[in-house]
C-alpha cells in the first residue's frame, strides 16, 4: 500500500468519533453575540449564528460556548423558521481535551506504547491494557503490569464526550430548509461586573470631579467578540446550587477602553446599563469601560465625632480618652449637582492634588446602589490635626422613679483641639439609650435622632474647645 495512503488512514482511524453523523458550529457562522452581565457572577448570553441542518433528526455541536454554562438554562431557537426547529436532547460536553483527560478516558480500553530503542533509534510497538491513570499510569503489556509512561502512548480515537472546546451537543428535529439563522441563549458564571469610581476634590473641598468606570472580568471560558454589552445594576433574586468552580485567572490581561457614558433605563426594580458600541470580552482578561463623567459636582465636608452608649450604665475611670475623628464627605446625586444618574454600588477612591499640583490618594469608601436623588456619603479616614479626648466627670444612680425603672445622671467633658491655622467645626455625635433628658449643656444640642444627640462646635485655629454637658436617662 502507498505510503501516503496509509497515513491518511491512520490519521481517520484518530479522528474524534464525534466527527461522525454530527454537525459543528464554530465562531466562524457567528453573525452576533450579546451578552447582559448581572451583579454577581452570572451572565446571559445569546449567541446567534448560521447554521447547515440536516432534514428531519440530527446532531448539532455547538462550541465554543461558555464553559461555566449552565446547559438546563441553554435554549435554542431558530430565527429562520420559529416553531419548525425542535431539540429533542442535548449534552453538555464541557471535559476540555489534554494529555490527563484522555489518559484517564481510556481507563479499561487498548492502546499502543511505541519504545524508541536509545542505540538504534529503532521503534517498537506493543497493545496495552490501562488499568489506572488518577495518580500516575498503571498498564498492562502482555503479561506484565508497568507502572509510569515506559514511551509514547497512542491512542486509536479521540473519545465523545472529550472536547477541544466547551460544546453542547444537541439532537435536532429540523422541519424547515438546511440553512438557518438560530440563537442559542443560556446563563453562564464566570462573567462579573463591578462599578470603579475616581473623585478628585478641588482646594477648598467643596466641589470634586467625578469618573464611573465598569470593571468587566470573564472567566467564563470562551471570548466574546463585538459583543452587545448591557449591565443589570441592583440585587436580582436567585435560587442558590452549587456551580462549576472558578478557573484561576493563568495571565490576566487589562484592558481599558475610551467609551461615552453608559446608556442608562429602567428594567423592572433594577436599572440596565448599554454600551454605545460593540466590544470585544477575551477570556481570562480584566477590561474597563467608561460610565459617566461629572465636574464640579458640589460637596460638603464633616469632621464627625461619634461616641458610646455604654458610658450612660457606669461609672467609667479614664482621665481623657483619646478618641478619632472621622473624616466624611458626601454629595447629593441630582441634576442640580450635575450628576443624577442611578449609581451601581462599587468603590469610590478621593484624591486631592498637592502643593505642586500632584493628585494624592486621600481615602475611599464602598456605596452600595445609589438612585436619583440620593446622598451619597463617603468615609475618608480619621484626622490627624483635630483630635478629642473625652471623660466622665460625674455619675450617680438616682432614685427609680416607678418600680422596675432604674435612672442614672452623668456629666461627660469633650475636649476638641484643632492644629490647623483656620477654624473647624466637629459634629459631634453622642448615642443616648433608652428615655433621655438633658439637664445641662455648655453648647445646644439637637436630637439628631431619638437616641442621639448632636452639638456643632466651633473650634478656633491652632486651639481648642471644651464640650461639657449632664444627662438624665431612665431605663
Amino acid at each position: 500500500m502507498h505510503p501516503a495512503l496509509i497515513a491518511a488512514l491512520l490519521a481517520m482511524s484518530c479522528l474524534p468519533a464525534y466527527a461522525a453523523g454530527e454537525l459543528r458550529s464554530t465562531l466562524q457562522d457567528q453573525q452576533g453575540v450579546a451578552v447582559t452581565i448581572y451583579n454577581e457572577d452570572l451572565a446571559l448570553v445569546k449567541d446567534r449564528r448560521t447554521v447547515r441542518l440536516v432534514s428531519g433528526q440530527g446532531a448539532l455541536a455547538f462550541r465554543d460556548v461558555a464553559a461555566r454554562m449552565r446547559p438546563e438554562t441553554a435554549l435554542l431557537r431558530s430565527l429562520s423558521h420559529p416553531g419548525r426547529l425542535v431539540v429533542v436532547e442535548q449534552n453538555f460536553d464541557f471535559d476540555l481535551l489534554t494529555p490527563q483527560k484522555l489518559l484517564e478516558k481510556f481507563v479499561g480500553g487498548t492502546v499502543a506504547v511505541i519504545r524508541t530503542n536509545p542505540a538504534t533509534g529503532e521503534e517498537t510497538r506493543e497493545e496495552a491494557q490501562v488499568l489506572a491513570a488518577s495518580q500516575g499510569v498503571v498498564l498492562q503489556v502482555g503479561g506484565r503490569i508497568e507502572t509510569g509512561l515506559p514511551g509514547r502512548i497512542v491512542y486509536p480515537h479521540v473519545p465523545a464526550n472529550l472536547r477541544d472546546r466547551p460544546t453542547l451537543v444537541m439532537q435536532l428535529d429540523n422541519g424547515g430548509e438546511a440553512q438557518q439563522q438560530v440563537e442559542l441563549s443560556y446563563l453562564t458564571g464566570g462573567l462579573s461586573w463591578r462599578a470603579d469610581y475616581v473623585a478628585e476634590l478641588n482646594a477648598a473641598d467643596d466641589r470634586l470631579d467625578l469618573s464611573g468606570w465598569v470593571t468587566l472580568t470573564n472567566t467564563s471560558g470562551t471570548t466574546y467578540r463585538d459583543a452587545r454589552l448591557q449591565l443589570v445594576a441592583g440585587d436580582v433574586h436567585r435560587v442558590r446550587e452549587e456551580l462549576h468552580p472558578v478557573r484561576a485567572l493563568a495571565g490576566m490581561d487589562v484592558l481599558t477602553a475610551e467609551a461615552p457614558r453608559m446608556a442608562e433605563e429602567a428594567l423592572l426594580e433594577y436599572h440596565l446599563y448599554t454600551l454605545d458600541r460593540p466590544t470585544t470580552i477575551a477570556d481570562n482578561q480584566t477590561k474597563q469601560v467608561a460610565l459617566l463623567a461629572a465636574a464640579g459636582v458640589p460637596v460638603r465636608k464633616e469632621l464627625l465625632l461619634r461616641g458610646a452608649e455604654h458610658d450612660y450604665q457606669s461609672s467609667v475611670g479614664e482621665l481623657g480618652r483619646k478618641m478619632k475623628v472621622g473624616v466624611f464627605i458626601e454629595f447629593d446625586n441630582r441634576e442640580t449637582a450635575r450628576l443624577g444618574l442611578p449609581l451601581p454600588g462599587g468603590i469610590i477612591r478621593v484624591y486631592k492634588q498637592d502643593g505642586v499640583g500632584r493628585a494624592q490618594f486621600v481615602g475611599e469608601d464602598r456605596i452600595d446602589h445609589a438612585p436619583r436623588n440620593e446622598t451619597v456619603r463617603l468615609k475618608l479616614g480619621e484626622s490627624f490635626d483635630v483630635t478629642a479626648s473625652r471623660k466622665q466627670t460625674d455619675f450617680r444612680k438616682l432614685p427609680p422613679p416607678a418600680k422596675g425603672t432604674v435612672m442614672y445622671e452623668s456629666a461627660f467633658e469633650i475636649v476638641l483641639k484643632n492644629a490647623r491655622q483656620e477654624a473647624v467645626t466637629v459634629t459631634v455625635q453622642e448615642p443616648i439609650p433608652a428615655d433621655w433628658k438633658m439637664l445641662q449643656e455648655s453648647h445646644p444640642h439637637t436630637r439628631a435622632a431619638g437616641n442621639v444627640a448632636e452639638w456643632k462646635i466651633r473650634v478656633p485655629p491652632d486651639g481648642q474647645t471644651t464640650l461639657g454637658y449632664r444627662v438624665q436617662v431612665k431605663y
